[in-house]
């Protein structure tokens, strides 16, 4: 297979542009690529244009959770807490390294909703729901050692359970690759500026290469819409359904400054909203909030002032001792989440419900909302509703997401290291193997993240901006500090040549990537937080 970057885009471009497709599908997040894949697999001639990168959205920014979606059991949504529960037993299954168990604690305490009995019986039923028991009591006394600096005052004992963790946009890129290596193509930085009718059927698309200028029409039998917060930007809307985008804001910190070994599960103390305190990637995770975004789409979201002390005060909440502050914080990002809304946003954000909508049209399928964790669900309805307007039958035979493969040898890596890179480079392992080799293991800074992987993504994953890389690729503006600024020199000394990009390019590549995680991963420039944050430069 061709090597897959910024040069094959743009020799091939033209090429696609000339294809006659069954099927393009519109977004390239989660459902998009896994529309993608299992149109792929099934012999579709398909296309997937994403408008920005890989992920770009909220698929690189959600709150890396792999699960059945507790508090659905408790609001009676038992449909789709099923489904969820077993999907995420396939990914677990099906993705090790990628997908992995994360261990919950939920602290009861005195006269405090839910009590002990309650959330055994929710627990009881979750369980029920994915047919395994994964959940006990734990006594006071253990709490002392499972959970070092929880809040002791009150305290009368701990539920705990077992969900799962990813890192959701390398999930995107695995998915992805499963889909090109079953046949079907993908193309970043595409905008859809049209959707062409004729005769009153959709035909196909009108589109902007954001990178030159130019304008492409593409031509397909049908239309998988799965563009998230965007969806009513192309669609018609007839009905009084509609996308309310909900921003869900988070905080990393350093492990050492939070230690946790558990996720910790926790409604607010103000509004009553759940709360996770969770170790993902070496880093803290503080998240999230919920609250309406009315924010132009176009620009990225970054949280806000307002969001910042909401999550600093549930880390209070929880671990009081801590005394975590605004210069504790390594980075932040915020995601919009596409919850479809029957109402006219008189109800609480939390309130809304999780469930998808799907619209059909002639020659267009349009998908909204939905969860991270049942993607695959998710996309074999979509493409139950487009086989008909192929003319051509869709059946589902279970098949796995992940084509296993056979082992790869990785010397001079821990089982750990391993297990982490199997599961995230999947097909593309032997590539990283040979990198691995003319470069070495040497991890990056304080992160799990390997030099050879930089070199991977370079070289092989379609990157045509320095976010992409840092942000998607890998999450190192993430998880160190100041958006990984200290290693720039040497990520241009091993990436600007695979990139093809010559030191003006470089240059610029590097300021825009610094104000963007300025602007959006970093802490918001407010006076209200004080220190050194308060100047928008997270602490290490």
């Amino acid at each position: 297979m061709a090597a897959w970057n910024a040069a094959w885009r743009e020799q091939v471009l033209p090429d696609l542009a000339a294809v006659d497709w069954d099927l393009i599908v519109v977004g390239g997040g989660i459902c998009g690529v896994g529309i993608l894949r299992e149109a792929a697999r099934r012999g579709w001639k398909c296309l997937l244009i994403e408008q920005r990168d890989f992920a770009w959205g909220t698929s690189s920014r959600s709150s890396k959770m792999v699960h059945g979606g507790l508090r659905y059991v408790a609001k009676g949504r038992f449909k789709l807490t099923r489904d969820a529960v077993r999907e995420r037993q396939r990914l677990l299954s099906e993705a090790p390294g990628l997908v992995e168990p994360l261990s919950f604690i939920f602290a009861h305490y005195r006269g405090a909703f839910p009590g002990p009995r309650i959330m055994g019986a929710v627990l009881s039923l979750y369980d029920l729901l994915a047919s395994r028991r994964n959940h006990r009591y734990v006594a006071p006394p253990q709490l002392h050692y499972l959970a070092p600096g929880l809040e002791r005052r009150g305290l009368v004992g701990a539920s705990h359970f077992t969900d799962a963790v990813t890192d959701d946009a390398r999930l995107v890129l695995r998915v992805l690759g499963e889909a090109r290596a079953d046949g079907g193509e993908a193309l970043n930085g595409l905008r859809v500026v049209e959707l062409c009718r004729q005769d009153g059927k959709i035909t196909g698309v009108r589109t902007k290469d954001i990178e030159s200028g130019r304008y492409f029409h593409f031509n397909s039998r049908v239309i998988a819409q799965a563009t998230g917060v965007w969806t009513d930007q192309l669609r018609r809307p007839s009905g009084p359904e509609h996308i309310r985008p909900l921003r869900g804001s988070h905080l990393v910190l350093p492990a050492w400054r939070l230690p946790v070994a558990h996720a910790f599960s926790f409604l607010d103390a103000v509004d009553a909203r759940p709360i996770f305190i969770f170790p993902w990637e070496g880093v803290t995770v503080v998240g999230t909030t919920d609250l309406d975004h009315h924010e132009d789409l176009e620009r990225e979201a970054h949280i806000s002032s307002e969001e910042v002390e909401y999550l600093l005060a549930a880390c209070a909440q929880q671990f009081p001792s801590a005394q975590i502050g605004p210069t504790d914080v390594l980075s932040t990002w915020a995601g919009v989440r596409p919850v479809v809304s029957r109402g006219e946003g008189l109800t609480r954000p939390s309130d809304e419900k999780r469930e998808h909508a799907l619209w059909v049209e002639p020659g267009c399928v349009t998908l909204a909302g939905g969860k991270l964790t049942t993607f695959r669900l998710l996309a074999l309805e979509v493409l139950r509703a487009c086989a008909p307007l192929l003319g051509k039958t869709f059946e589902d035979d279970g098949s796995a997401v992940f084509t296993p493969l056979p082992p790869v040898p990785l010397p001079h890596l821990t089982p750990g290291q391993q297990r982490r890179l199997r599961g995230r480079y999947g097909r593309e392992l032997p590539a990283l193997a040979v990198l691995l080799e003319k470069l070495g293991s040497e991890k990056v800074g304080t992160s799990e993240t390997l030099w050879a992987e930089l070199a991977l993504a370079a070289e092989q994953e379609l990157v045509l901006h320095l976010d992409d890389l840092l942000l998607r690729r890998t999450r190192l503006g993430l998880l160190l500090a100041r958006g990984a600024a200290a290693e720039l020199p040497q990520v241009r000394r091993i990436c600007q040549s695979r990139l093809g990009w010559n030191d003006d390019r470089w240059q610029r590549e590097e300021t825009r990537y610094l104000e963007l995680w300025q602007r959006c991963y970093s802490l918001p420039r407010n006076p209200a937080l004080k220190g050194e944050a308060a100047e928008g430069l997270p602490g290490a």
